[in-house]
C-alpha cells in the first residue's frame, strides 16, 4: 500500500504546486516536450499510484511507473550518490540534509517487481479477475 500511496502522494504534490512548474523543472533539465511529459508524469503518480492501491492491472501499470522511477535516476538522483538520507548537520532548528540519491527509487522499483511477481494480494481487483477468469 505505501508504494500506491507514494506514488499519488508525489502526483497530487506536483498537482497542488501547479502542473506548468514542474514542467519549467523538466524543460530546465533539458528534457524534451516537458508539458507532455509533466503531465504524464502526473497522471502516471496518481493513476499507477491508486491502481497500486486497490491492486488493479499491477503488471501493465508497474512498466510507466518503472520508467518514471528509472527517469527519476538518472536525471535527478544520481549525481547524488546512493544513499537518500545525507545529514549535513543539526543545529537547534533541527536536521539538515543534503540531496536525496537513487536509493528510495530503486525500492520503489523492488517493490513494484516483487507485487509484479508475488501478485497483488488476495483481496485485490486482480485477484477477483482471476478467480472470475477461472470460473469461466
Amino acid at each position: 500500500m505505501i508504494i500506491g500511496f507514494g506514488f499519488m502522494q508525489h502526483g497530487y504534490a506536483k498537482v497542488v504546486h501547479e502542473p506548468s512548474h514542474f514542467a519549467d523543472i523538466l524543460s530546465a533539465m533539458g528534457l524534451p516536450f516537458p508539458d507532455l511529459l509533466g503531465y504524464a508524469t502526473i497522471l502516471i503518480e496518481l493513476a499507477g499510484g491508486l491502481m497500486v492501491l486497490v491492486g488493479a492491472f499491477l503488471p501493465l501499470i508497474a512498466i510507466p511507473m518503472i520508467v518514471v522511477l528509472i527517469v527519476a535516476i538518472f536525471t535527478v538522483h544520481l549525481p547524488n550518490g546512493f544513499s537518500s538520507i545525507k545529514l549535513l548537520s543539526f543545529d537547534m532548528a533541527g536536521a539538515h540534509f543534503g540531496q536525496p540519491g537513487y536509493e528510495t527509487d530503486l525500492l520503489y522499483v523492488a517493490g513494484l517487481v516483487s507485487l509484479c511477481v508475488g501478485g497483488s494480494g488476495p483481496v485485490s481487483i486482480d485477484s477477483a479477475l482471476n478467480r472470475r477468469w477461472s470460473l469461466r
